[in-house]
């Protein structure tokens, strides 16, 4: 058995022996096309080119997508206990909690004009339509105005 490692060993310094003035020529000629490539003038279809990976726009080299997708491999299969201290979990994805003052100013309008459609009431807040169909619900699910037909009455 170790004479036939010793014999697989030897062919393979062998060949690569064979094959090392090979490559040191193809890196040769890879710099230099690539040192021509900046070098304006006409170029032939025929010419072989030396392809690269493209990066995004100001990237540094390194920063390719299969780090990205070894990266997220990663951080997906690590356990929660895997993660590092002090670092909050990702939030749920979702609307943003407002602070209420849009939802405060239609109740005002509303109980001072009962009755008021949703069209009105945008027409003299302001405001776009579908953001009072969301906050309106609100409002009649915390008892201040309730909706009867197309109108909305205060609560109370």
């Amino acid at each position: 058995m170790t004479d036939f490692l010793d014999e697989k060993r030897q062919e393979i310094t062998n060949r690569l022996k064979e094959l090392k003035p090979l490559v040191d020529e193809y890196t040769r000629l890879e710099a230099a096309a690539a040192a021509l490539a900046g070098v304006g003038g006409s170029t032939s279809s025929s010419s072989t080119t030396v392809t690269t990976r493209r990066r995004g726009p100001g990237r540094p080299k390194g920063s390719g997508a299969r780090k990205k997708a070894a990266a997220a491999t990663v951080t997906a299969a690590a356990p929660k206990a895997a993660r590092k201290p002090g670092r909050p979990a990702k939030r749920r994805a979702g609307r943003r909690k407002g602070s209420g003052t849009r939802a405060a100013e239609a109740s005002s309008f509303v109980q001072g004009q009962p009755g008021i459609t949703i069209p009105e009431l945008a027409a003299k807040m302001g405001i776009k339509q579908n953001y009072l169909y969301r906050v309106l619900p609100g409002l009649e699910q915390e008892n201040r105005v309730e909706k009867k037909g197309r109108g909305w009455y205060p609560k109370g």
